[in-house]
């Protein structure tokens, strides 16, 4: 019996290393398990990922679907099958009714460029800038990223190097190549392939248009603000709209949708004070469509629905003069004017406060003034190459650039 006795501190120096050894087993045992589990899962996602598709299409956000509807309808035409990935999980494509044109979420943020840095495709088509900048990647297995612009404006307009690492762009109008070649020789890179194909979304607008009915009304003035200081619900406020109640025009007002969230206070405070009325309306929704058909002038800043307003509907703009920061874009490489800023004259005239005492016979000359529809003609000729032909144009391009990778053979980049 005295040989089984143990003294208290030894019996707690064993019992510790007891502990400590069934601690680190179950810690071994543990690891080992995770590391099983990694492999099994690693090995099936491997075999998900090694599929080879010919044609995907990524999208960011559910605003783009108006520039991929296009082609995707294309695809589906000439029964081609597509991959279209998007990062909106109520993105209007993921209800669409395709046999050859497969939509899949596949989830947000960095989930989504997690799958989409080991993606094997033979052609990767999307308007999301920084390919190989921020956290999306080029994929090994990929073969060539092609860029289409989400609007007729210009190359300078993206956050900087937001085209650098795409094979090829696809351009509205040839001049947003050249821009495009400027920056390339000033950050001494390889010509990417540039090809004039026109404007998805626009060209789908134009034919609605063309087979809708401009609702009689009468004399409207549309307020279509981007958001931020400089933007016109910030800069002017209240005033603007007082001095639109003066008139006899009714009045549409379509806040940005980002101004809900981050200018919430201004707004809300704009609504209470101007509320609904028979001569005014406050706009949220989501197809704008409507609000530019049954208007007969807008008033805007540095919002692209300008050029939807102008080119596609016909109608001329009141602009409100803005100061843009070039520093966070391409556009700080380039020391010349915007395009953007030197073709506003074209289709309508600068608005600042001391306008709003006379603002009822500028917007009645605006909408009489025969200049501007010839500046709409111009501006369409620059921008808007291509219409009625865009979709085809597109997917025309993506099946010989597909072509070309099977073969490994490329051709010459050319505007």
């Amino acid at each position: 019996m005295i040989l089984l006795y143990i003294d208290p501190g030894t019996g707690s120096m064993l019992f510790t290393i007891l502990i400590g050894i069934l601690s680190s087993l179950l810690f071994v045992f543990r690891k080992l398990f995770i590391r099983l589990k990694f492999t099994f899962s690693a090995g099936r996602d491997s075999r998900l990922a090694s599929k080879q598709y010919p044609f995907v299409i990524f999208s960011d956000s559910k605003r783009y679907w108006n520039v991929f509807k296009p082609v995707c309808d294309e695809f589906e035409r000439r029964c081609i099958e597509l991959i279209y990935w998007t990062a909106s999980p109520d993105d209007p494509a993921l209800a669409a009714d395709y046999k050859y044109v497969t939509c899949s979420f596949i989830g947000e943020g960095n989930k989504a460029f997690a799958k989409l840095n080991t993606l094997n495709a033979d052609v990767v088509l999307s308007t999301t800038p920084g390919l190989d900048v921020y956290q999306w990647k080029r994929s090994k297995g990929v073969k060539y990223y092609v860029h289409i612009f989400h609007a007729v404006d210009e190359a300078l307009g993206y956050r900087m190097f937001g085209m650098d690492y795409y094979d090829a762009v696809l351009l509205t109008g040839q001049f947003q190549g050249e821009n495009i070649r400027k920056l390339e020789k000033l950050r001494s890179l390889p010509e990417k392939e540039l090809r004039v194909t026109g404007c998805t979304y626009m060209d789908e607008l134009y034919e609605k248009h063309m087979n809708t009915p401009e609702p009689a009304h009468e004399k409207t003035v549309l307020i279509a603000p981007s958001w931020g200081k400089s933007a016109i619900l910030s800069r002017f406020g209240g005033a603007l709209i007082e001095a639109l109640l003066e008139t006899d025009y009714r009045i549409i007002i379509r806040p940005h949708p980002q101004s809900a969230v981050s200018e919430k206070e201004m707004l809300d405070e704009l609504i209470q004070r101007f509320p609904d009325n028979e001569r005014l309306c406050w706009s949220f929704d989501n197809n704008n469509f409507d609000a530019m058909n049954r208007s007969d002038v807008m008033i805007t800043d540095f919002s692209g629905i300008i050029f939807d307003y102008s080119l596609v509907f016909g109608k001329p703009i009141l602009y409100a003069d803005t100061s843009f920061d070039r520093s966070p874009y391409d556009a700080a490489w380039i020391d010349e004017p915007l395009w953007r800023f030197e073709v506003l004259p074209e289709l309508g005239k600068p608005l600042d406060a001391k306008d709003f005492p006379s603002i009822q016979p500028l917007l009645d000359d605006l909408i009489a003034n025969p200049s501007f529809a010839e500046g709409r003609r111009k501006v369409t000729g620059q921008a808007w190459q291509k219409i009625g032909q865009s979709a085809v144009l597109t997917v025309d391009y993506l099946i010989e650039k597909q072509k070309q990778t099977e073969d490994n053979c490329y051709g010459e980049p050319a505007i």
